[in-house]
């Protein structure tokens, strides 16, 4: 049976319809095909903490190093390490006999200085005496004495002078050598410089102490700590340092109380950097540059003791309900232009530099995020604050409850602005005002 016109028109009409519909269909499949796969944040208000981390050592405050002044055979330690002890209290002896032997000759070498200078004060008194006679006689002018019996008691007052001087002197020596003998057996005996506890005791009984003259690693005896200050000393790398400041609030973990978190306060910034080893000016070229600084603790353990590994979170700056992003979220775009540095030289004549010169100004590095608007990310710049944790603190260039792509780390690197994008699938972000 023949179809009728309008049967035609409508079959035609229909297939169109329908092919005007898979086109479209197709397009909308492609166009969300093209989109990236973000994930999305609103930008919103959060409390910020910006700190420094840095590791060190747990020290005491004060401590002191007790070496020995003479050297001597160890014959007695009355500590042990790990004791506390007062100021004043004997720690240890070493073998007197030499010092005292010493002492003796020492003194019986002042004995006989003594007794010299007493026969040399006789002989001088007894010369003198003779000079006077002599010269009275001599002033009688009855030539009862020659003029050179005068000179010779005149001579031998003045040798008898000179030696007593010298015997002076010798009993002078002999006496400083007595002193100096007494001092060395006084040094025998060591005692506390310093109340606190020994925490260190490297010797036994029975090892030869040193002086330290060459290796004062080789002269330790052992140190005492005063305990009642502790210090975290930790070393912070050069692009930080100028972040701290003196009272800064710390939080301090000790790696041997890893369930306890204790707080302290900067109380010494170095001024100077710390190297290991030849000048500063080639270690830069080779290693970081780090400076001391040292924190105390407010409330350490009891039983707390030097060198114990520990790892400061200096509170550097906080910000409360700051408006916030993602520090992923904040990237580098080449944005905005800037104006030419001047006129290119024309080397070629008749303005051919001035041809050559490009008619656009040069872009520059701008930091900022991708705002999205009805799918599409745009880049805008923005100017950040500080930094807490995970989030940065937003000063301009945003507002409360904006739509930002917040990852994934790979999205955002090679996004362009004005790109399509949607969120990835339970990838949106957190709500305004979120802590």
């Amino acid at each position: 049976m023949p179809m009728s016109r309008r049967t035609k028109l409508s079959i035609i009409v229909g297939f169109l319809v329908i092919g005007v519909g898979g086109i479209a269909v197709l397009a909308a499949a492609k166009k969300g095909k093209n989109a990236v796969d973000v994930r999305l944040e609103a930008v919103g208000r959060r409390d910020l903490v910006a700190t420094v981390t840095a590791s060190g050592r747990i020290d005491a405050k004060r401590s002191v190093d007790v070496t020995a002044d003479i050297t001597g055979r160890i014959t007695a330690i009355a500590v042990k390490e790990g004791d506390l002890v007062q100021r004043g209290q004997f720690l240890l002896q070493i073998d007197p006999s030499q010092y005292a032997a010493e002492l003796s000759r020492a003194q019986a070498l002042l004995a006989s200085s003594e007794a010299g200078l007493v026969q040399a004060r006789a002989n001088k008194d007894q010369a003198q005496r003779s000079l006077e006679r002599a010269k009275e006689l001599q002033r009688s002018g009855n030539n009862l004495i020659s003029a050179e019996q005068v000179e010779q008691a005149q001579t031998a007052f003045d040798v008898s002078t000179a030696n007593y001087n010298s015997a002076m002197a010798q009993t002078a020596q002999a006496r400083a050598g007595v002193q100096q003998a007494r001092d060395n057996l006084n040094r025998t005996k060591l005692y506390a410089p310093i109340s606190g506890r020994v925490v260190r005791l490297p010797v036994e009984v029975g090892e030869v102490a040193v002086p330290g003259t060459f290796s004062r690693e080789n002269a330790l005896l052992m140190t005492i700590a005063d305990l009642s200050t502790i210090l975290a000393k930790i070393r912070v790398d050069e692009t930080d340092v100028i972040k701290i400041g003196m009272g800064d609030s710390v939080q301090v973990k000790i790696d041997a109380y890893p369930d306890t978190s204790f707080t302290g306060r900067v109380t010494m910034i170095s001024n100077s950097a710390t190297v290991s080893s030849g000048s500063l000016q080639s270690a830069q070229a080779t290693q970081a540059v780090d400076f001391d600084v040292e924190v105390t603790l407010d409330r350490p353990p009891a039983d707390i003791r030097p060198d114990l590994s520990a790892t400061a979170k200096v509170i550097t700056a906080t910000r409360a309900q700051a408006l916030s992003i993602p520090i992923i979220a904040l990237t580098v775009r080449q944005h905005g232009a800037l104006p030419h540095e001047g006129p290119a030289t024309d080397t070629l004549g008749g303005g051919a530099a001035a041809k050559a010169a490009p008619d656009t100004a040069r872009q520059r590095e701008t930091e900022g995020v991708f705002v999205v608007h009805g799918g599409v990310a745009t880049f805008k710049p923005v100017k950040v604050g500080i930094a807490g944790e995970e989030y940065f603190e937003v000063l301009t260039g945003l507002a409360e409850g904006d739509s930002i792509v917040a990852g994934t780390y790979q999205a955002i690197r090679d996004l362009k602005d004005s790109s399509r994008v949607r969120p990835m699938a339970g990838g949106a972000g957190a709500a305004p005002g979120a802590h």
